[in-house]
Protein backbone atom coordinates (compact mmCIF):
# COMPACT_ATOMS: atom_id res chain seq x y z
CA UNK A 1 0.00 0.00 0.00
CA UNK A 2 1.28 3.98 -1.06
CA UNK A 3 0.75 6.48 0.83
CA UNK A 4 0.35 9.95 -1.02
CA UNK A 5 0.19 13.19 1.11
CA UNK A 6 -3.38 15.17 1.06
CA UNK A 7 -3.16 18.85 1.74
CA UNK A 8 -6.12 20.49 3.43
CA UNK A 9 -6.58 24.13 4.23
CA UNK A 10 -8.89 25.69 6.80
CA UNK A 11 -8.78 29.20 4.79
CA UNK A 12 -12.17 29.24 3.78
CA UNK A 13 -13.62 28.93 7.61
CA UNK A 14 -11.60 31.40 8.29
CA UNK A 15 -12.44 34.29 6.03
CA UNK A 16 -15.81 33.07 6.49
CA UNK A 17 -15.14 33.50 10.41
CA UNK A 18 -13.93 37.28 9.48
CA UNK A 19 -15.93 37.96 6.52
CA UNK A 20 -13.05 38.50 3.89
CA UNK A 21 -13.50 37.85 0.53
CA UNK A 22 -10.96 35.96 -1.24
CA UNK A 23 -10.51 38.92 -3.68
CA UNK A 24 -9.72 40.87 -0.35
CA UNK A 25 -7.64 38.07 1.18
CA UNK A 26 -5.36 37.82 -2.12
CA UNK A 27 -5.05 41.79 -2.45
CA UNK A 28 -3.53 42.15 1.17
CA UNK A 29 -0.76 39.11 0.48
CA UNK A 30 -0.03 40.05 -2.86
CA UNK A 31 -1.70 37.23 -4.74
CA UNK A 32 -4.57 36.45 -7.14
CA UNK A 33 -7.96 35.62 -6.04
CA UNK A 34 -7.25 32.54 -8.20
CA UNK A 35 -4.40 31.41 -6.72
CA UNK A 36 -6.44 31.71 -3.30
CA UNK A 37 -9.40 29.85 -4.41
CA UNK A 38 -7.16 26.85 -6.36
CA UNK A 39 -5.73 27.01 -2.40
CA UNK A 40 -9.16 26.70 -1.23
CA UNK A 41 -10.24 23.98 -3.55
CA UNK A 42 -6.75 21.72 -3.17
CA UNK A 43 -5.63 21.80 -6.32
CA UNK A 44 -2.59 24.24 -5.37
CA UNK A 45 -0.54 23.83 -2.62
CA UNK A 46 1.19 27.18 -1.78
CA UNK A 47 5.04 27.60 -1.08
CA UNK A 48 6.44 27.92 2.20
CA UNK A 49 6.53 31.57 2.19
CA UNK A 50 2.80 31.93 0.95
CA UNK A 51 1.23 29.91 3.61
CA UNK A 52 3.14 31.87 6.06
CA UNK A 53 1.82 35.19 4.46
CA UNK A 54 -1.51 33.43 5.09
CA UNK A 55 -1.26 31.92 8.30
CA UNK A 56 0.36 35.28 9.60
CA UNK A 57 -2.66 37.22 8.29
CA UNK A 58 -4.79 35.16 9.84
CA UNK A 59 -3.08 35.55 12.98
CA UNK A 60 -2.70 31.57 13.23
CA UNK A 61 0.30 29.36 13.36
CA UNK A 62 0.91 27.79 9.68
CA UNK A 63 0.04 24.35 11.22
CA UNK A 64 -3.92 25.63 12.38
CA UNK A 65 -4.23 26.91 8.79
CA UNK A 66 -2.61 23.92 6.42
CA UNK A 67 -2.74 20.24 7.30
CA UNK A 68 -0.80 17.55 5.44
CA UNK A 69 -2.29 13.82 6.06
CA UNK A 70 -0.93 10.49 4.64
CA UNK A 71 -3.96 8.57 3.19
CA UNK A 72 -3.37 4.68 1.97
CA UNK A 73 -4.05 3.93 -1.36
CA UNK A 74 -4.52 0.22 -2.35
CA UNK A 75 -3.05 -0.93 -5.90
CA UNK A 76 -5.43 -2.21 -8.17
Amino acid sequence: MDKIKIFKTKIKVLRAEQDITQEKLAEKIGVSRGTILEIERGTFNPSLKLACKISNYFGKSVDEVFKITEEGLEDD
